[in-house]
């Protein structure tokens, strides 16, 4: 199973959106901790959403979807509803 997950940073108010094939908790606590340079600069974050998916292709296709043009406009609306 993977997952496409949407979290927002309690610091500055920023959505950081990935995708995962660990359950989305253990991701999100991994961000928490500061795994990777952007992580460790932005959090703590909280968990605002997330889907899952069977293929991986379609989790990455998705994350990427979600990255750009009309996709960052749907992160913001669910930033802003939650």
């Amino acid at each position: 199973m993977y997952y496409v997950y949407i979290l927002l940073s309690i610091k500055n108010n920023k959505p950081y959106v990935g995708y995962t094939s660990k359950m989305v908790k253990e991701r999100l606590d991994e961000h928490n901790v500061g795994t990777n340079k952007w992580t460790r600069n932005n959090g703590p974050f909280k968990l605002l959403y997330y889907e899952s998916y069977y293929c991986k292709k379609d989790a990455i296709h998705r994350e990427n979807f979600l990255k750009g043009g009309v996709g960052k406009k749907l992160v913001k609306i669910i930033k802003e509803n939650f």
